[in-house]
């Protein structure tokens, strides 16, 4: 057991200081060698990355968001591939990175929406729970016009195909874990979708500023 823990540990906090890294920082430096924190209104949210860098910046840092979550979930694999459990691995480094998404210690716990790295996190579980997150998540933006809720829709087809596609019970309780800490981290923005305090993105043009998430 404490060998295991060894393994376990290396796992955790890489997955997690990963995840509790800005990508949107991360992409304004290494894409674009500048400090966003400098330009538009000096903030790190999406709405000032959509003003400074444009659409394409946007495509960068799509790509620089999902290579930061697919590195740590290969490590926490081909780590516990040494013990033959690579697919626990993988769903292990999955729920830190979420966890570290979510409550981030580099910005004093208070993350954002996991939406990517839950549906990169669910492709190494369950190539379909990952594939019906990114399909649920888009028509229910397109529907409900609720990031929150979205996301949340998505936590919860997550969680009900790991019980019914993932037979591994560790990897399923870690799945299942990793899906009820997105629905916790957002139930204050629920209330405020039942309460009609939640606003809809409606502006096609630029509705960045709506992912800049407040939880």
């Amino acid at each position: 057991m404490i060998v295991y823990c060894m393994f376990l540990l290396p796992i955790a906090l890489a997955a997690y200081f990963l995840g509790s890294m800005d990508t949107i920082v991360l992409a304004s430096h290494f894409a674009f060698h500048n400090n966003l924190l400098r330009y538009g209104r000096g903030n790190r949210w999406f709405s000032n990355f959509r003003r400074v860098y444009g659409i394409r910046g946007f495509i960068k840092l799509f790509l620089v968001e999902a290579i930061r979550d697919i590195i740590p979930i290969l490590f926490g694999g081909l780590v516990l591939l040494i013990k033959g459990h690579m697919q626990a691995g993988f769903a292990f480094a999955g729920f830190c990175l979420v966890l570290g998404r979510l409550y981030p210690i580099l910005y004093d716990f208070k993350g954002s929406s996991a939406s990517l790295c839950l549906a990169i996190s669910a492709m190494f579980i369950s190539p379909t729970a990952g594939i019906s997150i990114i399909v649920v998540l888009i028509f229910s933006m397109l529907i409900t016009r609720y990031i929150s809720l979205s996301t949340v829709t998505a936590s919860v087809i997550y969680l009900i195909l790991s019980v019914l596609v993932v037979n591994d019970p560790l990897q399923r309780k870690l799945a299942v874990f990793t899906a009820l800490l997105v629905i916790f981290k957002h139930i204050p923005a629920l209330i405020r979708v039942f309460t009609g305090r939640e606003e809809k993105l409606r502006d096609i043009q630029d509705v960045t500023y709506k992912f800049d998430e407040k939880f």
